[in-house]
């Protein structure tokens, strides 16, 4: 029994008819009447009873014709969901960020929402090193990192250039000076992210590397804490600029050069090579291609 069966069946059914339903269908009545025998044979049942003019449903021809018609619903709501799938009316899109590079996907995700916001916009926050491995499983439709990952079933396309930067509070004497030397920093506090990665260490080798002490007795949890505390004048932090961007362009802190601090940070959108992605997913990694 297939649904081309079904239709087939119902059509005569609403008809009363094989020869009305063959025309209706374009077939042939004995064509109609060898469908009907089939689906007969495949249920063990008869569905009409022979010989009634119009023609009338045997019990389990009335039982069938209820199960038919539903399961045609259904398939006419798989075409239509199929379709607005396509469309981007509806569905879902699964993006796995660390606590900086969600920054980096907000002016396009913006843009997603407002173009398409039938779908549903799923961020899963995670380690950075997790996100490749979560990406190739499929639990994740693309995700956002700083590094090319290593397995080369996964490609990385770039978004995002940025770099490390100092911020300091509005009042702090440093606010006045638009550049220092990491020399100058020494009795400065420093507000650090507790979260070990290669920024943090590359950060503590730079200080190493000039001779000057690194005064961090403040660790946080999130970037956004850290911000806080130094809007609230508790110390000074280097963080990626794309993370303070806003606070910056608002005048709630001050960005200050640091000579001898040069940590480019790349920020790449990473998704299984070679296959096709989802429509919601595809519509994201446009924007942000027509972004850059």
């Amino acid at each position: 029994m297939d649904l081309g069966e079904l239709q087939v069946f119902l059509t005569v059914a609403r008809e009363g008819s094989f020869s009305r339903a063959a025309e209706r269908l374009f077939r042939t009545q004995p064509a109609i009447s060898l469908g009907i025998r089939k689906l007969e044979d495949s249920l063990g049942q008869p569905l009409f009873v022979r010989g009634s003019r119009p023609v009338r449903l045997t019990d389990a021809g009335v039982l069938l014709k209820e199960y038919a018609e539903r399961l045609l619903n259904l398939r006419d709501e798989v075409k239509k969901g199929l379709s607005e799938l396509e469309g981007l009316k509806r569905g879902e899109l699964s993006l796995g960020v660390n606590e900086s590079s969600i920054h980096a996907l907000l002016p396009a995700l913006s843009q997603f929402r407002e173009l398409h916001p039938g779908v549903q916009v799923r961020v899963h926050r995670m380690f950075s090193r997790d996100i490749p491995h979560e990406v190739l499983n499929y639990r994740l439709d693309v995700g956002a990192i700083s590094f090319i990952p290593r397995d080369t079933q996964l490609q990385a396309t770039e978004i995002r250039k940025d770099e490390l930067t100092l911020v300091v509070p509005l009042k702090h004497p440093l606010a006045k000076r638009r550049e220092v030397g990491v020399e100058d920093l020494a009795n400065e506090t420093f507000i650090g992210h507790i979260v070990e990665s290669p920024y943090r260490r590359r950060v503590i080798e730079l200080f190493a590397r000039n001779r000057t002490a690194l005064n961090m007795p403040i660790e946080m949890p999130t970037i956004e804490s850290i911000k806080r505390f130094v809007q609230m004048g508790m110390g000074v932090a280097i963080v990626p600029r794309m993370c303070a961007q806003w606070e910056i362009e608002h005048g709630w802190m001050k960005e200050v050069k640091v000579r001898q601090l040069s940590l480019p940070r790349h920020v790449y959108v990473v998704s299984r090579r070679g296959a096709r992605l989802p429509h919601a997913a595809a519509e994201l990694m446009r924007i942000l291609r027509d972004g850059q």
